[in-house]
């Protein structure tokens, strides 16, 4: 696909959805059943509620995951639910003004009630239960104080009763599922306060749940940094040696840590959040339970989104070798697995695997009659066939599709759009350039005129594709202007920081092609400045944004600031590519150039005489590459008077046991 890469390949089907704590399929009831429990909840109840709370939220990734449309995946939960007595009806009294100053609790006719002292509407809740709490009834009250920081919160008095905190949690679920996430974070932090007294500083899960909907809700509203030390929190009660109940609530915590890390761009740490999470459900489970297969999945996902492809073939392997054991042939689970398994070997330049992949999945879910899933099966495959250049089949199937989406979603939907941006892009790799722009145009009036309720983020990314499209045929204003559409359609969102960096350092590229060289620095600078921000200052990705800003700074000029960003980039693609890769190469050659032009004479030429070394023994004497390269070298040691110095190097450090020849490493542009 065209367009900018950015934390991952451009694919309807490839995105992140919610951890596998997030992908069950939840009850309304869950925070019901946890308030009806008085006792610690167990790690089932506690997936539904952070599943509830997440589903109100904005999730990780906005588009599908590998898994049917009509069904996602549950992770059933074996533990048993902790019961206890019956207790009397709570009904919780909601003011007008949205305000609970001078809530009363009190028992009246044998209920509890929490009434306001004004006008009200009554909002009723369903029976609880308690673990046999009886005894005599008192009166108690619950009023607001405001803290420094602009919270209201309950006072002490009263809230050393569990049924309290568990039922302004379900009330804080009840409003967020109104779209009232303020009022409902207010709940919540008065819910933990009672929920943390009643613990007694003894761990709890009826706390952490609290404290996952505490971070759900400022996902919600996008306030992603206060939601980090939250789960954090979270993340430290819980205990190990109590139980699969405990061991399980830490997962749940550290998945949920991993999607926030994810929605703010921080995909290392992320990551890291994910793995620790695997490995503790692994330890808990055991390592051939589906549930972990689910994770595994998950994290390959991930991992694909931060272009480690090695890294996510494993982990996918390891789901589709679990689903296969535990799980009926051509399962929903093993098809997403292949569906993800086929993604990621196209990523790696292996299409015929790939397409063995998809070809089993489509067999899989067309036995189903999940047709549409065919469909974005059958743009996948498309993208396989282009990758091999069997132009015809990758037509055919690119159509075909197209063809389900149009009866399905109607002509205009922006899933149309995208298949018309795959035919733009094969049109254009054949020189059919009429039709590709016709297509470009065809996909750009869906994209001008959305359906309702079409997410922004897939016109944007849509608009990027075509951008793409119109660069490649050298349109490059036009190409300029859609991205700055895109870009104003994020508008700077928190939790797209990654993906505005793509399209500001593609905007870049394009600004020095048409030799506006202010610009391109200035579009290189923000795109870099993020991604320092969001954690990402290690990938290649990032190395090849400072590569590019550096020959912006040479252009104008600004030598010694371009010999600065040389240098980090190489450190960088060193690391990623290993020191034989093209671009690792590319980038030793602008440094040496930037050398040279500061009158670093010697600098200049021990690199140019490691490069031309590498190339000579990759491309051998006589490639042009290698003559250009040897001019220039030759060029310097006459300036500097010196003759070229040729170091004896070990074959066996540059051919098959190199593994950074062996792979075919995704390359970011």
């Amino acid at each position: 696909m065209p367009g900018v890469i950015v934390n991952g390949i451009h694919s309807e089907n490839l995105s992140l959805a919610k951890s596998p704590m997030t992908t069950v399929s939840f009850q309304s009831e869950a925070i019901d059943m946890l308030a009806e429990n008085h006792a610690d909840a167990s790690i089932e109840q506690l997936y539904d509620n952070v599943c509830e709370m997440e589903s109100y939220g904005d999730g990780s990734f906005s588009q599908e995951s590998f898994s049917s449309d009509a069904e996602e995946s549950r992770i059933d939960s074996e533990l048993c639910h902790l019961v206890g007595g019956n207790m009397n009806t709570v009904e919780i009294v909601e003011d007008e003004d949205q305000r609970m100053n001078n809530v009363v609790a009190q028992r009246e006719n044998g209920s509890l009630r929490l009434k306001s002292e004004k006008k009200s509407n009554k909002i009723k809740m369903s029976p609880l239960k308690s673990d046999g709490i009886v005894g005599k009834k008192k009166n108690f009250s619950i009023r607001e104080v405001k803290l420094q920081n602009g919270n209201e919160v309950a006072s002490e008095v009263g809230f050393d009763k569990p049924e309290i905190g568990l039922s302004l949690l379900k009330h804080a679920r009840e409003l967020l599922s109104s779209a009232n996430p303020r009022r409902a974070l207010r709940y919540a932090l008065q819910a933990s306060k009672s929920l943390e007294k009643c613990a007694c500083g003894k761990p709890s899960l009826n706390l952490v749940m609290s404290l996952h909907v505490i971070a759900a809700i400022h996902c919600k509203l996008r306030q992603y940094e206060q939601a980090i030390p939250v789960l954090k929190k979270s993340l430290q009660i819980p205990v190990l040696e109590h139980g699969q109940d405990h061991a399980l609530a830490k997962f749940s915590g550290y998945m949920q840590l991993g999607d926030t890390y994810a929605m703010m761009g921080q995909l290392e740490n992320s990551l890291q959040c994910y793995t620790k999470g695997l490995e503790i459900q692994k330890q808990t489970l055991g390592d051939r339970d589906t549930r972990v297969g689910e994770t595994c999945r998950y994290l390959a996902e991930a991992n694909v989104q931060a272009l480690k492809f090695d890294e996510a073939e494993r982990l996918c392997q390891m789901a589709l070798d679990i689903h296969k054991e535990n799980v009926a042939p051509f399962s929903l689970e093993e098809t997403a697995d292949r569906r993800l398994m086929g993604l990621i070997c196209d990523s790696k330049g292996n299409h015929e695997i790939a397409l063995e992949h998809f070809s089993l999945a489509s067999m899989a879910i067309a036995s189903g009659g999940q047709e549409i899933d065919v469909a974005y099966v059958d743009c996948s495959i498309g993208d396989v066939y282009l990758s091999l250049a069997r132009y015809d089949e990758a037509i055919f199937a690119y159509q075909k599709a197209a063809s389900v989406f149009k009866s399905i979603k109607g002509d205009n939907h922006p899933t149309v759009a995208s298949v018309f941006v795959r035919l733009a892009d094969l049109y254009n790799k054949i020189g059919t350039h009429k039709e590709s722009k016709s297509y470009c145009e065809n996909a750009l009036k869906i994209y001008g005129k959305p359906l309702p309720g079409t997410m922004p983020e897939e016109i944007a990314t849509g608009l990027t594709d075509i951008s793409a499209v119109y660069e490649s045929i050298n349109e490059h204003e036009e190409a300029l202007k859609l991205l700055k559409r895109a870009l104003k359609i994020y508008n700077n969102a928190p939790g797209h920081q990654s993906t505005i960096a793509g399209i500001e350092a593609q905007m870049g590229a394009l600004y020095y092609i048409t030799r506006n060289y202010g610009e391109s620095y200035n579009s290189f600078k923000n795109a870099i400045a993020k991604l320092r921000t969001c954690g990402e200052k290690k990938s290649a990705f990032f190395g090849i944004a400072l590569n590019q800003m550096g020959l912006s700074c040479v252009q104008r000029n600004a030598l010694s600031e371009a010999a600065g960003l040389f240098e980090e980039a190489r450190n960088i693609l060193v690391e990623e590519y290993g020191p034989y890769h093209p671009d690792t190469l590319g980038v030793y050659c602008n440094l040496a150039g930037s050398y040279d032009a500061m009158g670093r004479l010697d600098e200049a030429i021990e690199i140019l005489e490691y490069v031309v070394g590498i190339r000579e023994e990759k491309l051998g004497t006589a490639n042009p590459v290698v003559d250009d390269e040897k001019r220039r070298l030759a060029e310097l040691l006459k300036e500097a008077g010196k003759v070229r110095s040729r170091k004896a190097r070990s074959l066996e450090t540059l051919l098959d046991t190199n593994p950074y020849i062996l792979k075919k490493d995704f390359i970011a542009s």
